[in-house]
């Protein structure tokens, strides 16, 4: 027990100190997480935590693949289902198949079922890594919300075609039309429980007023997800991200300000530790990994490795060029209201491959023997090929993402802020009518409504010059920030200087603190509080 608690400790610690690397570094961490991770695999005298599969499906893929759900839009995953399903389906069956026959000929002794299985494991983009590394990168709205989507839900494909590879191995089997079946049985009643979770939760939700207990139901909601879709054999990827889209389209409407400002930095704070601690992990399991390799010598692991990855960024080439371009000539009535794509954006998205936590799980998960106890065909060599593409396709990929940007002229189209800015100018305009509507018909503090009335007629001027200038200007002059800064410091060196001298206790402290600590916020984070 010791032992555990110390390695998960040190985990911790190394995910701080590797995050503050990447920071300062500018690169993004997971990158960084996973080089560390390895780097501190050959230290000697560390521990060597192993990665349980069992663990990443159950622990951690489910918490890490509900916020990407939850507090994406809806609105721009669901105008953008059919790019999406073309790479999160067709394109992961597509990877599948076209590595399955080159590993099964490319390898010596590596079986076409188990080329398949390599395909199926190493198919899909990461949800983590391709967020993480996305979202910092000033790229147009809709090839994020492709990008986004498309990590979302190809796990629950790869994880389908993953099944019947591993059972055409064990059994000797397998049937194109059953696994189409199972796959449309797997994907609807994994969409279907996911939804029935989500209405019940957002029942409760809607009925509680305990922001610690709603907080708690909402950590557990993504598990309560999954463990349900899988216990009935239908896909829990699919479970938890419906539940997640679903909620994240009602908590505005069923949620508190309390529950959101408690839970938010909370979900924050966990989606930055599991991330942490998985991507460690995966750089961590390469000593593990190479001791199944003794047969074969460095250069052919490394020819290997460099095959592999090949493969895997081309085939995403193949395919996303000509399903972009080609479904349009051929469904041109389908896509007569959607914009030709500019082929910098697609050459972009034929980029953003970057494999992480999923595949190596898969892969560890494979069994350790196949029919009548002999050796599963290729474990140890699909293992180290899974932990190749992840490594190869993070560092290169993740790495090379903003030098394409640059070089393609991909900028934000900052579709974002009009947006934002239409939708503040008619909250703020319908808020300062229904001020001078109350004003009146009612007997008001005539000081209280001008001072409201004045502040929003500056919102509404903020809004203004935002617009004549095309983005956020600031609520607050430069001036008046500074002032209003330091008064603030002034509140709060007083207060604990009471306390400090026994005229306050330290609950009459906090609480004046946390008034402090919002109007420090509003001032540097004016747009939050608007």
């Amino acid at each position: 027990m010791t032992y555990i608690v110390e390695t998960m400790v040190g985990l911790l610690v190394a995910v701080a100190i590797l995050a503050l690397l990447a920071r300062r570094l500018s690169i993004p961490y997971p990158i960084v997480l996973v080089i560390g991770g390895l780097l501190l695999a050959f230290v000697p005298g560390l521990p060597r935590p192993r990665l349980n599969p069992e663990m990443v499906f159950f622990l951690f893929l489910p918490p890490l693949l509900f916020p990407a759900a939850l507090f994406s839009s809806w609105r721009d995953f669901h105008a953008n289902l059919r790019h999406i399903l073309m790479l999160a389906v067709g394109l992961v069956l597509f990877t599948t198949i076209t590595v399955g026959f080159l590993a099964s000929h490319l390898f010596p002794g590596l079986p076409l079922a188990a080329g398949m299985l390599l395909g199926a494991i190493i198919s899909p983009p990461d949800a983590i890594a391709a967020t993480s590394i996305a979202q910092r990168l000033p790229i147009p709205r809709r090839l994020l919300t492709i990008i986004e989507g498309e990590s979302l839900i190809n796990d629950a494909t790869a994880l389908v075609a993953y099944r019947f590879a591993i059972a055409a191995l064990l059994v000797g089997t397998f049937s194109i039309p059953r696994a189409v079946g199972v796959f449309f049985a797997v994907a609807i009643g994994g969409i279907a429980i996911g939804l029935l979770i989500a209405v019940v939760i957002a029942a409760l939700q809607q009925r509680l007023d305990n922001p610690p207990v709603q907080t708690t139901l909402s950590l557990l909601t993504p598990f309560i997800s999954y463990i349900a879709a899988e216990k009935i054999h239908v896909s829990g990827v699919l479970a938890v991200v419906t539940t997640g889209f679903y909620l994240g389209w009602r908590a505005p409407e069923i949620v508190s300000a309390r529950l959101r400002l408690q839970a938010g930095p909370v979900w924050e704070m966990v989606e930055f530790l599991l991330n942490g601690v998985v991507f460690i992990l995966i750089g961590l399991q390469l000593p593990e990994i190479l001791q199944g390799l003794q047969s074969y010598s460095n250069a052919q692991l490394l020819l290997y490795a460099v095959l592999i990855n090949l493969a895997v960024i081309f085939v995403r080439i193949l395919w996303v060029f000509p399903a972009a371009y080609l479904s349009r000539l051929l469904f041109c009535r389908v896509y007569e209201r959607d914009c030709y794509p500019k082929w910098q954006h697609i050459a972009l998205l034929a980029w953003t491959g970057m494999r992480g936590v999923v595949s190596l799980a898969a892969a560890l998960a494979i069994p350790l023997t196949a029919q009548n106890a002999a050796p599963f065909p290729g474990r140890n060599l699909i293992l180290f090929l899974t932990f190749s593409v992840i490594l190869g396709t993070l560092v290169l990929q993740g790495l090379t993402l903003a030098p394409i940007i640059r070089w393609l002229k991909i900028e934000d189209d900052g579709e974002f802020e009009k947006e934002e800015l239409n939708a503040r100018l008619k909250a703020n305009e319908a808020a300062l009518a229904r001020l001078n509507e109350l004003s009146a018909t009612a007997p008001l503090d005539s000081d209280a409504v001008q001072r409201l009335r004045t502040e929003y007629e500056d919102r509404l001027r903020q809004v203004h010059a935002s617009d004549a200038a095309g983005s956020i200007a600031p609520l607050f002059s430069s001036d008046y920030q500074r002032l209003a800064y330091e008064a603030l410091q002034v509140e709060r060196k007083i207060i604990i200087q009471l306390r400090n001298s026994r005229v306050i206790g330290d609950d009459v402290l906090r609480r004046i603190q946390r008034d402090i600590d919002l109007a420090e916020a509003r001032l540097r984070f004016p747009a939050m509080s608007s």
